[in-house]
């Protein structure tokens, strides 16, 4: 048990409910609501493998610098309670559970998985030579709606599948800058980069304003686009006053809110559209 709670605390495992309810909302979206329980159960082990596979990917690849920065002490392979081959091996099961839940689905499913990989893979070395690693992540998250969407048989590259993959990408990449902004000082030490290292952190807190007005945007077509019901705009709603309570809460000069509560407090945004999607169709 000790083992499988240091590959827990590894992935963040918590950290699927920003990309997991999406997957489900863009899978209720494209069927109409009419998704069917096996198609939920293989998103929902098809996404929580990648993101799993993803993250341990990120903490190897960042262990170095890991080790160095106190805010990660807490970490499992910062403490050594995983080894690099232990990592390794997991990340190989998380792909190959990946894989093989994905060749359950519809044929362009597995067909399209290495273009949804990539992101995910890359993000942690995109941080070595651009500050806009965050919209890598945000791309590498998004990969979950348009997953859940061609999954429940959705037409590729419609316009709603677009529209929440844009949002899903600008909502993380957003909330990612400014979490990561707090780094600024550690970052340039270390020759890493972020929106906060090139443009300082103000200039990063004013783009993620303006990457959530959009996402918020995004959602808001998506739902006149497909004629939803006002319970759906009802959870964009309490998306967008998430969104705007944690920018009100935090600032370039005062980092003191961005702790791993405010990080999660994100996942409302999340959960609420999902709830709310789910009861447009009920």
């Amino acid at each position: 048990m000790t083992r499988v709670e240091a590959h827990v605390n590894n992935i963040a495992l918590s950290h699927t409910i920003f990309d997991l309810p999406f997957a489900l909302i863009a899978a209720l979206l494209a069927s109409g609501g009419q998704v069917n329980a096996l198609t939920i159960f293989l998103i929902i082990v098809a996404v929580t493998s990648a993101r799993a596979a993803a993250m341990a990917i990120n903490n190897l690849a960042d262990l170095r610098y890991d080790k160095l920065q106190p805010r990660m002490r807490y970490r499992a392979m910062v403490r050594g309670e995983i080894t690099k081959p232990e990592a390794l091996i997991f990340i190989f099961a998380c792909l190959l559970i990946l894989v093989v839940t994905v060749a359950q689905l519809p044929p362009i499913c597995l067909k399209l998985l290495p273009v949804a990989a990539v992101p995910f893979i890359i993000y942690p070395f995109t941080k070595r030579f651009t500050g806009w690693c965050h919209m890598v992540l945000g791309v590498a998250i998004a990969m979950a709606p348009a997953g859940g969407w061609v999954a429940a048989g959705g037409e590729l590259f419609a316009p709603a599948m677009i529209l929440i993959c844009l949002a899903v990408t600008l909502w993380m990449a957003g909330f990612d800058a400014m979490y990561g902004a707090q780094d600024e000082k550690f970052d340039k030490a270390q020759g890493l980069h972020s929106l906060a290292t090139e443009f300082g952190a103000r200039r990063a807190f004013e783009l993620s304003k303006v990457f959530h007005i959009i996402c918020v945007a995004c959602l808001l077509i998506t739902g006149i686009i497909l004629e939803l019901k006002l319970v759906y705009f009802a959870g964009v709603a309490i998306a967008a006053v998430t969104l705007v309570y944690q920018h009100a809460i935090v600032s370039p000069r005062d980092f003191s809110q961005v702790t791993q509560a405010y990080f999660m407090r994100n996942g409302i945004v999340s959960v609420a559209i999902l709830i709310c999607t789910w009861l447009n169709f009920a």
